[in-house]
């Protein structure tokens, strides 16, 4: 009586043991597929970042090249650390080229003279998964950097002479120019500040 007790309660439960051993598996394959979206998301959220860091970097440093250029006449220093040089155009092609190299689109468009905006498209899809039509899905995510200015100054006075060019101080560092020595100068990060924001 015993031994056929036993047998039957085992045949009871091996119902159940699959049960079990099938919903850990649908877990695990749940798991799985949501790790795989996760990790295509943060693919694409590199990306985006990276292209408009890239963008902003190339546009700081044109206009580190248009100060260097009018280190001389500092009545045009302003309008350059304010994003407003001539011919400066639009660096979204470097934020392609940089979404290309991570595997990805970029969409990018300027916002302001000293902004970028960028929305990277992974290549790769999400790939075959429990959940029945992401298998084609991309990810997308959007990036935005900035370029702020580090440096402020004055404008000499009209008895200073044309050949006084004004002192810059860029967060706590100063620089003082000297119009028949200009062999130290800033370099483009001293000049501007690029970071990823909101």
């Amino acid at each position: 009586m015993k031994g056929r007790r036993w047998r039957g309660d085992s045949g009871q439960a091996f119902p159940i043991y699959i049960t079990v051993v099938g919903g850990l598996l649908f877990l695990a394959f749940a798991y799985l597929a949501v790790g795989q979206a996760a990790a295509n998301r943060n693919h694409a959220q590199t990306a985006a970042d990276a292209a408009a860091l890239a963008a902003a970097q190339e546009t700081r440093d044109d206009l580190a090249d248009a100060w260097l250029g009018d280190v001389l006449d500092p009545t045009k220093w302003q309008d350059i650390f304010d994003g407003n040089a001539p011919a400066i155009g639009s660096a979204c092609w470097r934020a392609q080229e940089l979404a290309a190299m991570n595997d990805s689109e970029a969409e990018c468009a300027p916002d302001g003279l000293l902004a970028y905006e960028v929305t990277a498209t992974t290549n790769d899809t999400v790939g075959d998964s429990i959940v029945p039509g992401t298998e084609g899905m991309r990810s997308q995510e959007r990036a935005r950097a900035v370029i702020e200015p580090r440096c402020t100054f004055e404008l000499p006075g009209e008895d200073a002479g044309d050949d006084v060019l004004p002192g810059l101080s860029c967060d706590g560092e100063n620089w003082e120019l000297d119009p028949e020595d200009l062999t130290e100068l800033p370099d483009p990060e001293d000049l501007f500040d690029v970071h990823l924001a909101d």
